[in-house]
């Protein structure tokens, strides 16, 4: 279940192995990544009985032990691709200090790294290999360096959210090495701050001060809704497979079964990322990472390291919805450290562009990556005008607002969500252009004829079915 495209890359690379031989080195990767993620919970133990109130460098050399053992058990000698990158980042941020100049600089650099691996590391498949955390660990240095820059500015002139994140003292080498090898997010994340892990070294991060975190509740509620999907996906991933998109009986179909099939298959294949998230954040949990303060009445939250939530996820029937409920953590990094850092160019369209462009690059070298997100951010943009267009026309919100065909409306809703959700994700999985270029073909680029359409008509049919008098409201 732990089998993440993040690995996987375009370029010219390694000598394929021979089908068996492949099978057998990726189910042994996988066994090696399954039994990682569970050692995370004794671990999670042993640091919460052993070693949550003790000295700091104590705490460090744990979670760095820790880390740079499951590293070395997954990917043997190639361990050192990330020791290296984490070596080189300490000496980037004490030799240049907090200057524009080592944001750039860890920028380049960790982002160079990390395209070189996927390109030298390719094999035209399915890859489980040291690129997989270092994606990981990528954006971890390059928010570290943003951060530790914004430390030395005038608190006054940092945002609120900057200021929550700014490092103020001077980070040991120590505190690097633990703050990029704690166990629970090493592999395949969440992402959190230096001053959140600072925190947890600090004994911070409890519900009861003075004494350890009762997260173990919580923590379990988390790995036993992954295991639920878990189950789900071992029963039907033998039945629901990107494959079959690829067969002549799948051509052969009917068109309204090959849209559905991608459908279903579109909502079922995220269920493994899903499943990963949802043990990694027990982990996290269960050490203390994930807490994140107390609600109104006086409640614990244990959603600091929270990737996921399932309930909007599986119910929202907007795109935008997805978009909030999946890789949570990630989708605020980006919107942290790059789409609020590209405001100085006056266009939101454009900064969340570039910001998909950074996402896309960051998975990989795929022609298959850019087309996902080129269709996300169509996606977004057409809902964007879909949704004004029904609030501001009077027509629409009326017709909207009909109780009894609001079962009717979330179906429609869901149906255009999920399909073309799937149609997304199919260059997401796919990934090589002669394959995903394939499959559009035989649905005859549905995906991309309908929201194109949207996108050049809505703004005609906007002009025509709202008032001015609504027009002018929205402008002041």
């Amino acid at each position: 279940f732990l089998f993440l495209e993040r690995g996987r890359t375009g370029a010219p690379g390694p000598k394929p192995l021979n089908l068996n031989s492949r099978r057998l080195h990726i189910s042994w990767a996988l066994t090696l990544l399954s039994i990682s993620s569970r050692l995370g919970y004794p671990l999670a133990l042993f640091y919460r009985h052993y070693l949550f109130y003790k000295d700091s460098y104590l705490i460090h050399l744990f979670h760095a032990f820790t880390g740079l053992s499951i590293a070395y058990f997954n990917f043997g000698p190639q361990f050192y691709h990330s020791l290296l990158c984490v070596a080189l980042q300490f000496l980037i941020l004490r030799l240049m200090g907090r200057t524009v100049t080592a944001v750039s600089t860890t920028f380049c650099f960790q982002m160079a790294y990390l395209l070189a691996g996927y390109y030298y590391t390719a094999t035209g498949d399915y890859d489980i290999k040291w690129t997989m955390p270092h994606c990981v660990l990528t954006l971890k240095l390059i928010g570290l360096a943003v951060d530790y820059y914004d430390g030395g500015k005038d608190q006054n002139s940092l945002s609120s959210e900057q200021q929550r994140y700014a490092i103020r003292g001077v980070p040991s080498l120590l505190e690097v090495a633990g703050f990029s090898y704690f166990y629970g997010a090493f592999l395949v994340g969440p992402q959190f701050s230096m001053n959140h892990y600072m925190k947890l070294v600090q004994g911070q991060l409890t519900d009861t001060p003075g004494k350890m975190p009762n997260s173990t509740i919580p923590a379990l509620k988390r790995l036993s809704l992954g295991l639920v999907y878990l189950v789900g996906y071992t029963l039907l991933s033998p039945h629901i497979t990107e494959d079959y998109l690829l067969t002549e009986d799948y051509d052969s179909r009917p068109f309204w079964f090959r849209c559905m099939y991608m459908l279903v298959w579109g909502k079922f294949v995220l269920y493994k990322y899903v499943t990963c998230w949802l043990v990694t954040e027990g982990v996290c949990i269960l050490s203390g990472l994930g807490f994140n303060g107390f609600e109104e009445n006086g409640k614990a939250k244990w959603d600091a390291c929270a990737n996921m939530k399932v309930w909007l996820f599986e119910t929202n029937p907007r795109f935008n919805g997805t978009i909030a409920s999946f890789n949570i953590n990630t989708n605020a990094w980006v919107a942290r450290y790059v789409f609020k850092r590209l405001k100085f160019l006056g266009n939101k369209e454009l900064s969340q562009g570039l910001s998909l462009l950074f996402l896309a690059l960051w998975h990989g070298l795929h022609s298959g990556y850019l087309v996902c997100f080129q269709m996300e951010f169509l996606i977004v943009v057409v809902e964007k005008q879909a949704v004004n267009l029904i609030q501001e026309s009077p027509t629409l919100s009326g017709l909207a607002s009909i109780t009894v065909l609001q079962p009717f409306y979330y179906l429609v809703q869901q149906t255009i969500h999920w399909l073309f959700m799937g149609y997304s994700m199919t260059a997401f999985c796919l990934f090589t252009w002669d394959k995903w270029l394939k499959v559009y073909q035989s649905i005859y680029f549905l995906g991309h004829v309908f929201f194109l359409i949207l996108l050049f008509t809505l703004p005609y049919v906007h002009k025509a079915m709202v008032p001015r008098k609504e027009k002018l409201k929205k402008k002041e």
